[in-house]
């Protein structure tokens, strides 16, 4: 995870600079300094987490330049074979944005569709 860890901390650094050259030019607008701000937030968490992963795993065969393809051969994870989940997460969500331009009750709707969704992606294979 060392060259993911690497691209995200250069996305991080740049949003970095970005953020400290909009804000040092006297830019007025505070929504373009909150946005930078936590563009760059976001990129160093991701940054840090890949960053700690690499520190607990170690290097895997991907990180070294000498590796053999068979070296990473075999089951990577558990992948679900199928599931509704993300069509009920995504209607959840829709309906979510679109309540939020019509109304109140559609917006409760789409909030008791996305419940049941992201429930059951947190649960649906709870087994393993």
């Amino acid at each position: 995870m060392k060259a993911e860890a690497l691209v995200f901390t250069g996305v991080a650094a740049f949003f970095g600079v970005v953020t400290a050259v909009y804000v040092v030019w006297g830019s007025v607008e505070p929504a373009g300094t909150a946005v930078l701000l936590i563009s760059f937030l976001m990129a160093s968490l991701v940054s840090l987490f890949l960053w700690i992963q690499y520190r607990q795993r170690g290097t895997r065969p991907q990180d070294r330049r000498q590796a053999a393809v068979h070296e990473a051969a075999g089951p990577l994870a558990f992948f679900s074979p199928r599931s509704y989940y993300p069509v009920l997460t995504a209607a959840g969500a829709a309906l979510l944005g679109v309540g939020v331009v019509y109304g109140l009750w559609l917006f409760l709707v789409g909030v008791g569709v996305l419940i049941p969704g992201i429930a059951g992606f947190v649960f649906q294979h709870n087994d393993r």
